[in-house]
């Protein structure tokens, strides 16, 4: 079941206001010894583990990727210039780079990194991996795309000052915690300069191309299961803990992803559906997380493709036309959802819940929503409706679930008529980016909570995930100015401003904000999943044990 926003917080501590001010240790005096992620004294070693989740990758790119179907088996076999720990899924340290420094102006990066680091091939890691792989991600080549590329929109000269040392030269200075947390994103993976190369710069076909990280690869059974074994030339001496890791992918919220951890099958299962996180619940020795996801679930509206939905009031009034509680509702016992508008609804610097439930479109009563929604098809010249919307649907449980009821609401409310077209993962983000749509659902990620990614890449103009190719201009003067606002109380005015505008020429249709429901048997020691945000940035498994 979806938990209101005090109770989230009651129970994680906080964790996404946390998340937000990162604990950030002093830049330039944090060491290998005092943050790096060390074994737990009392871990006994070697064993299997057997991790489910997601389903199985549409490609092998992560910088490309989107999707945890990428980062969920592959990241195991990578690391990051910096990590969030483990241990709270938020606190930023040492990963490849064992030290760093901020200059006062903010304006230039330092990054000492580890000497001794072996890639799986047996090639020394060094300071060119890393520029091979930053100039990749800040400046793709032709026909490569990659959603984190926003982050590093102000980076311009990444500079090898020697073999274990590089510097990145921001053009303006952005705020440290947004920095160093692109920095640790757990999608921003260090690959080898040589593998870039060899392959022209696109890794999509490319199943096996080495890491740094704790685990190897050791073979691949498409769609069922991954296997990898422990790296024995790691750099982080001591781990990884277990031996061999068992990847198995399972669509997520489904009975057979349930049925695999209840069965014993697997030790560790993410993305569960409510009915079986509340038996794992009460099962005994099993430990059941819950915390909030990094996504957005959402549809858009091709504003190039269909002149009707180039009209902002008609994509305000199918905002309105959304009954967002009985959406949730309708997914109550495949997913936990929860209520949100363009920003996450458990961000400090966003419109609080309870102001947010006033608001038309988010009222539980939305006859006042829907009686707006069509006075404005109505002013736009559209009171009899639309017809023959091609509505692209993911093809998830919730997608499908939702789409039905998404489906039914436009025609009662506004007489949008549409038709449901149910594609595979890959197809849905290859025609939602080619613009072969009317309308599009699904989810999409961002790797930092920080309004300044999400404002970029969901919503900036000719940003990655702005699948409904949408443009206002005041809207990008006020993200430039969130951009570059180091103050946190202008900041969030900023924000504010940038909700209305988004409120009132949607971009997409927000439909819910999802939160994570894990379960795994006690035998499986050293994670902490409940005070994460997201599931991308600590998924390695390098300090997990079995006892």
């Amino acid at each position: 079941m979806s938990l209101d926003r005090r109770t989230f917080l009651k129970r994680t501590g906080g964790a996404g206001a946390a998340f937000i001010a990162s604990r950030l240790p002093v830049p330039g005096t944090v060491s290998a010894q005092d943050m790096t992620v060390r074994p737990d004294p009392a871990a006994k070693r070697g064993g299997t583990l057997r991790y489910a989740v997601h389903n199985a990758p549409a490609h092998f790119d992560v910088h490309q990727s989107g999707t945890v179907a990428n980062i969920g088996p592959q990241s195991p076999m990578y690391d990051t210039l910096l990590r969030r720990s483990p241990k709270d899924g938020q606190t930023i340290i040492p990963d490849l780079a064992q030290r760093w420094e901020i200059s006062p102006d903010g304006k230039k990066y330092t990054f000492h990194l580890r000497k001794g680091v072996k890639f799986h091939d047996g090639a020394d890691f060094t300071a060119d991996d890393v520029k091979a792989t930053y100039e990749r991600i800040a400046r793709p080549p032709k026909g490569v795309v990659i959603p984190r590329t926003p982050l590093f929109a102000t980076v311009g000269d990444i500079v090898v000052v020697d073999p274990h040392t590089i510097e990145f030269r921001l053009t303006e200075a952005r705020p440290k915690a947004y920095m160093l947390g692109a920095f640790a994103s757990g999608w921003n993976i260090i690959v080898r300069k040589k593998t870039l190369e060899e392959n022209q710069g696109n890794l999509r076909q490319v199943m096996n191309y080495p890491g740094t990280g704790p685990f190897k690869h050791v073979s691949r059974k498409d769609k069922e299961i991954w296997i990898m074994e422990r790296f024995p030339d790691y750099w982080n001496k001591g781990l990884p803990l277990v031996d061999k890791l068992e990847i198995y992918h399972f669509l997520p919220f489904t009975p057979e992803l349930g049925a695999s951890f209840l069965s014993g099958r697997v030790d560790y299962a993410r993305l569960l559906d409510p009915v079986t996180w509340r038996r794992a619940k009460e099962m005994p020795g099993v430990t059941a997380a819950n915390f909030n996801q990094s996504v957005i679930q959402a549809f858009w509206t091709n504003m190039q493709k269909n002149k009707a939905l180039a009209d902002p009031r008609v994509r305000r009034a199918i905002h309105l036309a959304m009954d967002r509680p009985t959406l949730i509702e309708v997914v109550k016992d495949t997913a936990p959802m929860q209520v949100g508008g363009f920003v996450y609804p458990f961000h400090p610097m966003s419109t609080p819940r309870a102001e947010l439930e006033k608001k038309l479109g988010y009222q539980k009563d939305v006859k006042p929503a829907v009686q707006e929604a069509r006075k404005l098809m109505a002013a736009a010249g559209y009171a009899q409706g639309l017809r023959n919307l091609d509505f692209v649907v993911r093809d998830i449980p919730t997608f499908k679930l939702w789409a039905v009821a998404i489906q039914a609401m436009l025609k009662e409310h506004l007489n949008i008529e549409s038709n449901l077209r149910v594609v595979q993962t890959s197809v849905w983000f290859d025609e939602a980016q080619a613009g072969n749509f009317d309308l599009a659902i699904s989810a999409i990620v961002s790797t930092l909570m920080d309004p300044s990614d999400i404002f970029s890449a969901w919503y900036g103009k000719d940003g990655p995930q702005n699948y409904s190719r949408w443009t206002n201009a005041p809207f990008h003067d006020i993200a430039n100015q969130v951009d570059r606002e180091l103050d946190d109380n202008k900041r969030r005015a900023l924000v504010r401003k940038a909700e209305d505008i988004l409120e009132n020429d949607p971009p997409l249709i927000p439909v819910a904000y999802e939160q994570i429901y894990d379960a795994y048997y006690n035998r499986v020691h050293g994670q902490n999943p409940s005070t994460y945000f997201g599931i991308y940035d600590v998924v390695r498994w390098d300090q997990v044990w079995l006892g």
